[in-house]
């Protein structure tokens, strides 16, 4: 009964998500190229297909490695990534090329998995984090796909919010091969909501297995001479709410290191521009990568381009990682830390809850309150080289002794299969 109504009320509200698919589309015209996906269309696949679903950019980076592992065992199969936004797979064609297939994930509807999976027939499906979809997740069921959950976690509040609706919940939840969870807490949340005991296994989190390909170090190498000697510090994956905060801290920092840069860039490209016109409104000069302006003379450097901000933090001296200071759940503090640059973010992390664990427990990651508190903390280590880089090396050490999940994660599927 649950499952039913859940599926007309998607079908219901459909339309309302086409008309808004259209509208963002606007100002971000990827969205509307190869809409049909979004409704099953997609290309046929001959040939066995693994199945990876990233929701986002962020989700996209961290299947990364693992794609990598895959294509390198040689499994003879098609490697279809998909994502539910433009950049998730921009992202993907960015680092993979023409090595695998891409498309966006139909929306859960009945109608559109069915289309999606009778042109697909994936072998197996690997869903990175807790993208979890009903319709998705039953379907693969009744066609024998074993549902892999990778790099698994799950919050206590959305646990709880998993058991309000346990007649849905429970048997998605059953229908579900393997979770391979990053955390005893995420491992139990999961048995909790309905996740077979024997069906879940604690693999740690393959975001510590974070690679830096060559090209990202050239890259960021030739970047960070072009803007100079002087200190740099980056704000990555800001949102709504934070630049303000951090346009205030960079005033702070300036008064002390007048020749200090702020590199900030926000998660979402609609926000590019406005962002932009905030910093240049509070007086600084700005200047922006899509537009390939020299960073020599000014005070902001907005990176507005997709898919480079691990480039962008390996061209900086210190790390915030946004996200963090509005109640968001924070984003990945990996990426800068295997840099070996010092991480800075606000208490709002409860989205790498795990991953913070681990690095606030060797002092690899300092929790600031706001921009003041941001503000005092960069202006000493900017003033300090040796505490800036020992602060680095500690972040880098927790990245280091905490890899190997990605063995066991690439193991496990290779196994299941």
């Amino acid at each position: 009964m649950f499952q039913f109504i859940y599926s007309q009320l998607i079908r219901l509200v459909l339309p309302f998500i086409l008309i808004r698919l259209w509208w963002q589309g606007r100002k971000a015209p990827g969205l509307r190229q190869d809409w049909q996906h979004r409704l099953g269309w997609v290309p046929e696949i001959s040939g066995p297909v693994i199945w990876v679903h990233a929701v986002s950019v962020g989700e996209t980076i961290a299947a990364g490695p693992l794609v990598r592992r895959l294509l390198a065992r040689n499994l003879g199969a098609t490697i279809l990534m998909t994502a539910m936004t433009d950049t998730g797979l921009a992202q993907a064609r960015k680092m993979f090329g023409d090595r695998v297939t891409y498309a966006y994930a139909p929306y859960d509807t009945p109608g559109a998995i069915r289309r999606f999976l009778n042109r697909v027939n994936p072998k197996i499906l690997v869903i990175l984090e807790t993208e979890i979809w009903p319709n998705m997740i039953r379907q693969c069921r009744r066609r024998r796909v074993p549902v892999f959950l990778i790099n698994a976690r799950l919050s206590e509040r959305s646990a709880r919010g998993y058991e309000r609706v346990k007649g849905l919940a429970a048997p998605i939840m059953k229908s579900i091969t393997w979770v391979a969870a990053q955390a005893d807490p995420d491992a139990d949340r999961f048995r909790r909501i309905g996740v077979a005991a024997s069906h879940v296994e604690v693999t740690g989190s393959v975001k510590f297995d974070v690679d830096i390909p060559d090209y990202v170090r050239v890259a960021s190498k030739s970047l960070r001479e072009a803007l100079g000697d002087r200190p740099v510090w980056i704000a990555g994956s800001t949102h709504s709410g934070e630049d303000p905060q951090l346009l205030e801290a960079h005033r702070a920092i300036i008064r002390q290191h007048p020749n200090a840069l702020l590199i900030i860039v926000p998660r979402h490209p609609d926000r590019f521009d406005s962002v932009a016109e905030l910093a240049e409104k509070e007086g600084f000069r700005v200047a922006r990568r899509s537009r390939s302006d020299h960073p020599a003379d000014a005070q902001v450097y907005l990176g507005d381009t997709m898919g480079e901000l691990m480039m962008l933090y390996g061209a900086s001296d210190i790390a915030f990682v946004g996200g963090s200071l509005i109640e968001r759940g924070g984003h990945n503090p990996l990426e800068p830390a295997a840099w070996g640059i010092p991480v800075f973010s606000g208490p709002h992390v409860f989205n790498f809850e795990t991953i913070y664990e681990h690095l606030l427990a060797d002092n690899g990651v300092q929790v600031v309150e706001g921009a003041d508190a941001l503000a005092r903390c960069l202006v000493n280590l900017m003033a300090n080289d040796k505490e800036r880089r020992a602060y680095g090396e500690r972040g880098l050490r927790v990245v280091e002794k905490n890899r190997g999940a990605l063995d066991k994660v690439v193991e496990g599927i290779i196994e299941r299969l």
